[in-house]
């Protein structure tokens, strides 16, 4: 799960990791609101796709 949700976050809303770095310019990012919708939704899709292989 987390490989999983380290790409989408990669890949849509530009991030390198999702480990805290305990600095402010490197924890805190603006996203806009379509990337966040986008991300939430492939995870949503991934969850749902993990139910149904079992």
């Amino acid at each position: 799960m987390n490989s999983e949700l380290l790409k989408i976050a990669k890949t849509i809303l530009d991030l390198e990791t999702l480990e805290t770095r305990n600095s402010d310019h490197l924890d805190f990012r603006e996203q806009a609101v379509w990337n966040i919708k986008e991300a939430l939704e492939q995870a949503y899709k991934k969850g749902q796709e993990s139910i149904i292989k079992g």
